[in-house]
Order: structure tokens, then sequence, then C-alpha cells
């Protein structure tokens, strides 16, 4: 995958998974019918959510995305469905390349963080994997801290 392909894919993902959450609130709060959507869509929203925010920062890094854009790109994840707003203005400022910048017979890294992707786009399977790991033991960690607590209940 490239960038051009790989962030729209999880920019759309991610206000798919929001429609399914908000449809899942609906039927738990205003309906009260179930609250098996909220538990089922807001997982899958919170994995999604943190890959999108995982490959939002490769992207960055990778494309040499200004600081702005790429703050703006990261807050898009918050407000529901603001990806979708936030792949088309990327996509506006051409700053989605057709190829990964650092990988093998690419650009030099220059610092650190791309020294860490051009590793990681040297063997993309493993970093596919790597990545898949931390998305879920991201989640796994989020799950264990439990959900926030209600407006109003002090704690």
């Amino acid at each position: 995958m490239t960038p051009r392909t790989l962030f729209p894919a999880l920019a759309r993902a991610e206000a798919v998974t929001w429609a399914l959450l908000l449809l899942g609130m609906v039927l738990k709060y205003v309906t009260r019918t179930t609250a098996l959507g909220v538990s089922v869509f807001g997982l899958v929203h919170g994995v999604v959510f943190l890959a999108y925010v995982l490959v939002t920062v490769l992207v960055w890094v990778d494309q040499r995305w200004s600081w702005r854009l790429g703050l703006v790109a990261l807050a898009a994840a918050l407000p529901p469905f603001a990806t979708v707003w936030a792949e088309r203005r990327v996509e506006r400022a051409d700053a989605l390349g057709h190829t990964w910048r650092l990988a093998p017979g690419g650009e030099a890294p220059r610092h650190v963080g791309e020294h860490v992707l051009a590793r990681a786009l040297a063997r993309p399977v493993l970093a596919a994997v790597v990545g898949g790991a931390l998305v879920l033991l991201v989640t796994a960690a989020l799950l264990v801290i439990g959900p926030p607590s209600p407006p109003g209940s002090g704690a």
C-alpha cells in the first residue's frame, strides 16, 4: 500500500466506525433497545481510531507534512466524520505520494523518526504485524483502564 491508498482508507474507515458507534448510541440511549451496539462498535471504532492515528503519524513523517497539516490530520480523528474532511484537505494539498519516500531505494533518512520508518518500510509485513500488535496492545491497555467516568460522577 502507498500513502495515497493507506491514509484515505483509514480516514474513511474511521468515519464509518464513527457512524456505527453513533448508531449504537442511538440504540442504547434513545430507543433503549440494546447496549450491544456501543460495546461492539465502540471497540471497533477504538481500534480503527488508533490505527488511523498510527498511519497518520507514519504518513506525516514519510511525506514530510508540515506541523500544521499533521496536527490537523490527527485532530480530525476526534470529532465524528472529520477524517473525511482531513482526507480531502490532504488531497487538495497534494500531500500524499504514490510511493513511500523512505522505502528501500528512496531517499535517505535524516533523523531518528525517519530511520525507524525506513527500517519498517524495508520489512513491510513485519512492520504491519508490529503496528497491528501495537494497536491491539494499546486497545487492551485502554480496556483494562476502563471507560471514562460519566459527566457529573465526580470521578
